[in-house]
């Protein structure tokens, strides 16, 4: 829903707009790939067939042209659902009811459910489903970005299994006990040796690079609606990655297409197509 403003306790306010959308690291980043004209498949474990939440996920997927023959329906499970506000800045509120019985399913084949693919795009919050998946990528020599959105230790399994590695600022900060995220990067650069990076909204994005930390500016918008920002990042990263194997211009293009999604309203429901990102980046040099 989109308010003026948050509603203190015991307060209602009116809401001018309201949208039931598709959410979700995994779900979002499947839009935004699928948006930009990339072949999407989604893999990962949701609630029971008669679970209404995670048949509205199967079905909104499937709508944007996306492979869900990987997903795992888990019997007797939910999926998760979040009730969320924006206000005029476009800053979220967020209620969350976490699924349950999730967290120990695993894929039903992970060499089929990577075969024939480009790259795969991990979420740390899912490590026993994910885990499979990714040494099945590893397998095949593709590019495994991982989308660390969860507080790990330093000698993750699932960083270790990762090519690249993009994380949020809290997710950095709480792993390594760092306050300032140029020092986070250096901490974890410690353990980790493959690409790293780290996206701070607004601020943009920071990354390591022969033992220094460089700096990449958020391209400046009018934000509606951040929601679902970092995961379009992480899907646009992926694709341009595998097309052109530059990072410096895999980030650029990702926050070319992170800045469009913002100024939507809707979720990844305002995910920007390929000609807009493209059309973006040429009117801004």
């Amino acid at each position: 829903m989109r308010v003026d403003a948050f509603p203190v306790a015991g307060t209602k306010v009116q809401a001018s707009d309201f949208v039931i959308t598709v959410g979700g690291q995994s779900g979002n980043a499947a839009i935004a790939l699928a948006r930009l004209g990339a072949r999407t498949s989604y893999a990962g474990p949701l609630g029971d067939v008669s679970d209404a939440i995670a048949n509205g996920v199967v079905s909104n997927l499937e709508r944007e042209g996306i492979d869900c023959r990987f997903a795992v329906r888990v019997p007797g499970a939910m999926s998760s659902l979040s009730t969320i506000m924006l206000d005029l800045t476009g800053e979220k509120m967020i209620a969350t009811r976490r699924g349950s019985g999730l967290t120990e399913a695993v894929p039903a084949d992970a060499a089929a459910a990577v075969q024939g693919l480009d790259a795969v795009l991990l979420d740390n919050r899912y490590a026993t489903f994910c885990l499979p998946i990714g040494e099945a990528a590893k397998v095949r020599g593709i590019p495994r970005v991982l989308d660390f959105d969860q507080m790990a230790p330093l000698e993750d399994a699932m960083l270790a299994l990762s090519t690249h590695v993009i994380a949020s600022a809290e997710a950095l900060r709480s792993s390594t006990g760092q306050t300032e995220l140029d020092a986070a990067l250096l901490a974890l650069g410690r353990h980790y040796r493959g690409f790293l990076a780290v996206t701070n909204g607004p601020d943009g994005v920071y990354w390591r690079e022969s033992g220094r930390v460089r700096h990449m500016d958020a391209f400046k918008v009018d934000a509606i609606d951040t929601l679902g920002a970092g995961d379009t990042f992480h899907g646009a990263f992926t694709l341009r990655l595998v097309e052109s194997g530059d990072v410096v211009d895999a980030m650029r293009f990702a926050s070319a297409a992170a800045a469009i999604k913002c100024t939507r309203f809707g979720g990844l429901m305002g995910a920007a197509t390929r000609a807009e990102v493209d059309a973006f980046l040429r009117e801004r040099g």
